[in-house]
């Protein structure tokens, strides 16, 4: 591991010659003092994103920024042990440690730095209201940071969960190219989130600390039990950290991506933050609660042969989500309206059909889907070309979506999957914690198709013939009275042309979990839905 102390051997390092070049550069900035929570970051750090992916370079920064200390707060006492955070961060697969003094970061002094302020709206509560200024604190020298070593992953940890909200926003705003990831807070065994200031703490102290999480703990069984009014769940956790003699700043419930005070009358949808602050001994300890009304949903949608299917199974493998085929519902009832040899542009020989008619996905145990039409095993018979030139007349009678998507709101009543199709995010599920548009040019999904076509033995028409068959389809599902094929007004358009399917899966869980925390939704440890 290498370490650097000046802004240039940073800049050096951060932009190397040759094949580095091409390496992945992630950066987990630390006030030091490491812990196993930060071991944990590093490590994630380190580690590739994807199976065939390149290992990153992975830069740690030690500063004990003075920007974030208010009057009387701790930072002469802070703890500083640069020999044991050298020795952590090389253990857990730092390439770097960059441990700038105050000088180097701002040479000006305090007269001479350009500060970034956050916005006020998430400045309204939590750790904000007491700790002025902190939050501008933290911006600034994050700001500054990102400039000099300019990574591709920024980690943070959701432990403290204002700052990501924060961090994640000035990001968005000042439109850097660093994507934000917030890791899940790593705690010890009684459950009590992992910090630098618990050092500070006695043995007495230290056992009395653990009533935070154990207050909080109390609210999410609670929340289990179904108790959704948020100033009841506040006087329930702030009661049970006042009977374990902390001295309690605040218990405060909110929207946890915008940081809003919550009605009671109508929970929005989405992650719910129950955060608490409260001083123990010399310390002060902040931890929270990440709670959902339902197991997430997300809602993949776009034309045909832009790969919706294949990186949305590999998706919800990888968040632990059921994964719904809703292209394959409809390509299952087209093949049963043609193997009856009603036709497929007729609805009154298509509605009786659908009476008695039963759908089964599933999983083999190899991973591929196998869907089933009253019993019987369909899934190479729907990817048949007649079955493909048909479907889109199918899906558009109404009857036919109609049972359709009862079906799959019923599924979706309990959330907990990821679906594919035309019209997931408009019509079926219009209340999707993540919508996404997948798409590619007509060029591009034609040669996918071919691809297809070839691989699973039928004959291949030309790519002139395949571009012609699909750019009509697309006129079709999207002219179609019933669900036409649209993109949701707060819908992500994900355009495949040049990437690989690891790339655009590792898209989607970005975007996933920019909205999900891992805390509110942890993934697998095996990658695999349990």
């Amino acid at each position: 591991m290498q370490l650097l102390h000046t802004c240039d051997e940073l800049r050096r390092w951060c932009r190397p010659a040759g094949d580095l070049r091409a390496t992945p550069l992630h950066f987990v900035p630390t006030m030091g003092a490491l812990h196993q929570g930060h071991r944990r970051l590093i490590e994630r750090a380190s580690a590739s994103l994807s199976p065939s992916g390149p290992l990153p370079r992975v830069l740690v920064s030690v500063f004990v920024n003075p920007l974030q200390f208010g009057p009387g707060e701790d930072f002469e006492r802070y703890p500083r042990d640069p020999s044991a955070d050298g020795t952590l961060a090389s253990a857990a697969g730092a390439t770097a440690l960059f441990a700038p003094a105050v000088e180097e970061l701002f040479p000006g002094g305090d007269a001479e730095l350009t500060r970034v302020l956050p916005p006020p709206a998430l400045l309204q509560g939590l750790c904000a209201r007491t700790r002025v200024g902190h939050f501008e604190g933290v911006a600034t020298v994050v700001a500054r940071l990102l400039a000099l070593v300019q990574p591709d992953r920024l980690l943070l940890g959701e432990k403290d969960w204002q700052q990501l909200v924060i961090l994640r926003r000035i990001v968005a705003d000042l439109a850097l190219p660093v994507r934000v990831q917030g890791c899940a807070t790593w705690r010890e065994s009684d459950g009590l989130a992992a910090s630098s200031r618990n050092r500070y703490l006695s043995k007495m102290e230290r056992g009395q600390a653990a009533g935070l999480p154990a207050a909080l703990a109390i609210g999410r069984r609670a929340w289990q039990s179904g108790e959704r009014d948020p100033a009841r769940l506040e006087r329930l956790v702030q009661a049970e950290l006042e009977q374990a003699d902390l001295a309690v700043e605040y218990v405060e419930m909110v929207e946890a991506l915008r940081l809003r005070p919550l009605d009671s009358s109508a929970l929005p949808q989405g992650p719910l933050l129950l955060a608490a602050a409260v001083r123990c001994g010399p310390s002060r300890l902040i931890d929270h609660l990440l709670l959902m009304n339902r197991p997430p949903i997300v809602a993949i949608d776009g034309p045909a042969g832009a790969g919706k299917s294949t990186v949305t199974r590999d998706l919800a493998r990888r968040l632990g989500l059921i994964y719904l085929d809703t292209g394959a519902m409809y390509r299952a009832v087209t093949w049963w309206v043609l193997r009856h040899g009603a036709n497929p542009a007729v609805a009154a020989e298509v509605e009786p059909l659908l009476e008695g008619l039963e759908l089964s996905l599933d999983l083999e145990a190899g991973g591929d889907q196998q869907v089933r039409v009253n019993g019987h095993d369909v899934s190479q018979a729907i990817r048949h070309p007649d079955v493909t030139a048909q479907v889109s007349q199918v899906a558009a009678h109404g009857c036919v979506r109609e049972a359709l998507t009862q079906q799959q709101r019923a599924l979706g009543a309990r959330g907990r999957l990821v679906a594919e199709g035309r019209d997931i995010g408009t019509a079926v599920f219009p209340d999707a914690d993540l919508k996404v548009f997948l798409t590619a040019t007509v060029a591009e999904r034609a040669r996918r198709r071919a691809q297809d076509l070839e691989q699973r033995g039928f004959a291949v028409p030309s790519l002139a013939e395949l571009e012609t068959l699909i750019t009509e389809r697309d006129r079709q599902d999207s002219t179609r009275e019933v669900a036409p094929l649209l993109q949701a007004e707060d819908a992500v358009e994900l355009i495949t042309d040049g990437l690989a399917i690891e790339e655009v899966i590792t898209t989607l869980v970005d975007l996933f979990r920019e909205r999900i925390p891992e805390e509110a939704w942890p993934a697998p440890e095996n990658g695999a839905a349990a």
